[in-house]
């Protein structure tokens, strides 16, 4: 196959996302045919029941039997998180980052998602003991709004866990973005510079956070490489998702998917409790089969969610080209973006319908040079 360097990066980093969803899905139903399922649940309640008090040991049950249940997935895919994360990264000079310092970053990543993942499994769990039928409706409304909350403190909370953060201390281009957020009708609170060139040769901008904690991120990566101009028109397409509301149309479709998840999740549970020798549908040793159908959702409505993207990022573009007037600076920008990240310049119409969510690079810059004309 004579393929240029970035199909063949991009190629092996789509297999190695197939095949670990797969891998994912082989796991999680494994666990429920075989009856381990039930035999991690039983492990959780002997945790449950020498840490916490009778009255606790529900809620403790369901989230030590997440904390089993992540360890055994963490375990199982770490060699191809690995592959995918470091050493495709490293081999095709993309990262900085030592072996070390990935594996530390997959450590407070596991910590966090265990945090997260625990909390609302106990919050899955607590709606079912209430309500055993109608529990999916109260548990993805519920999630909605910790989505809400996670985005507005990841600026602030989640994103220092992984990167430095100081103001950015270049004063004109400082006051010229601010200035740009202004013009366009985005509130922000400051511009920052953002850590990323110990980890990786890839640049980056974004305007992160919402309403109290919104602010103008550039990566010291692009910040090293890229004119003003470019970076100005970088960020006016960050803008333009804000004032577009596409922030708050992307939750609310993620929370409709949950809602459709969790639906499904419900039916399966129900039908397949005497099956999978449950104890009842809130018996935790079912997280895998509700983990299963909320995710088939998200994945069979993928390519809709990747449509509704690549719409925004069309739009976005031709907002940050309305607002800065600058073809030139978009087009060069576009340009070397996609050499830092080995995009694919045209992939195939069956690649972008499954996993693009940003429109190919050679659409937006030939939109560019249709604006310019």
């Amino acid at each position: 196959m004579n393929e240029d360097k970035a199909t063949r990066y991009q190629r092996l980093k789509r297999q190695t996302s197939l095949v670990s969803l797969l891998w994912s899905a082989l796991l999680l139903g494994g666990l429920v045919g075989t009856g381990w399922s039930a035999t991690l649940r039983d492990a959780a309640e002997r945790m449950a029941g020498r840490v916490a008090p009778v009255s606790w040991q529900p809620g403790a049950t369901v989230f030590c039997y997440v904390l089993l249940l992540s360890l055994l997935n963490e375990i199982a895919g770490l060699s191809l998180g690995f592959y995918s994360g470091f050493f495709l990264e490293r081999r095709y000079e993309l990262s900085n980052q030592t072996a070390g310092g990935w594996l530390a970053d997959q450590a407070k990543a596991f910590g966090i998602g265990l945090v997260l993942g625990g909390g609302a499994a106990e919050l899955i769990y607590w709606c079912i003991r209430l309500s055993p039928d109608r529990w999916w409706l109260a548990a993805g409304m519920a999630l909605a709004l910790l989505i809400v909350g996670v985005t507005n403190i990841a600026p602030v909370v989640l994103l220092p866990l992984f990167y430095s953060f100081k103001p950015l201390d270049r004063d004109a281009l400082r006051t010229r973005l601010l200035a740009l957020a202004d013009r366009a009708g985005a509130r922000v609170l400051g511009a920052y510079e953002w850590g990323l060139g110990s980890k990786t040769r890839k640049a980056n901008a974004a305007l992160a956070g919402l309403g109290g904690t919104r602010r103008i991120l550039v990566s010291d990566t692009m910040l090293a490489d890229y004119s003003d101009d470019e970076i100005e028109v970088v960020l006016a397409h960050e803008i333009a998702h804000h004032v577009h509301g596409d922030i708050w149309k992307g939750m609310l479709f993620e929370s409709a998917l949950i809602l459709a998840g969790f639906y499904l999740a419900s039916r399966v549970l129900h039908a397949l409790t005497g099956p999978a020798r449950l104890r009842g549908v809130g018996d935790v040793a079912g997280l895998p089969l509700l983990l299963l159908a909320a995710g088939a959702v998200s994945v069979a409505m993928g390519p809709v969610a990747h449509a509704m993207s690549r719409a925004f990022e069309r739009s976005a573009d031709r907002f940050a080209l309305d607002l800065t007037r600058n073809p030139v600076a978009f087009i060069s920008a576009m340009r070397r973006l996609a050499a830092q990240i080995l995009a694919e310049e045209n992939p195939s119409r069956i690649v972008r319908w499954l996993f693009y969510s940003h429109p190919p690079i050679g659409d937006r810059i030939a939109a560019a040079q249709a604006f310019k004309a």
